[in-house]
């Protein structure tokens, strides 16, 4: 279920429904209270994002600081800066999940 704080951009989600289930992206824009823009530098790119409802994302509690921080000064970020994000923080889950011998 999505989690009940607000969604930021910069933050990574896990996406639970519609054809990208199971993808992780991040949110580059947050429209009002129930939609926002995910982007995941791949098949979604900073300049055609998905308007997605939230209630059809896991908003996960981990905040990308250089895709929040080159929002924020520029109001745009690279689709390789996305990448990079959702790479480093698939990278830490798996070394977590092999620290706990999952």
């Amino acid at each position: 279920m999505a989690a009940s704080h607000d969604p930021q951009p910069g933050q990574i989600v896990r996406v639970i429904r519609g054809q990208d289930t199971g993808k992780f992206a991040v949110i580059i824009g947050v429209v009002d209270q129930r939609y926002v823009w995910i982007a995941d530098g791949n098949k979604r790119r900073f300049d055609q994002p998905k308007k997605k409802n939230i209630i059809h994302l896991e908003l996960l509690p981990a905040i990308s600081s250089e895709v929040a921080e080159s929002l924020l000064e520029t109001s745009r970020v690279t689709n390789g800066k996305l990448r990079f994000a959702l790479n480093k923080y698939v990278d830490n889950l798996e070394t977590e999940a092999l620290e706990k011998g999952e």
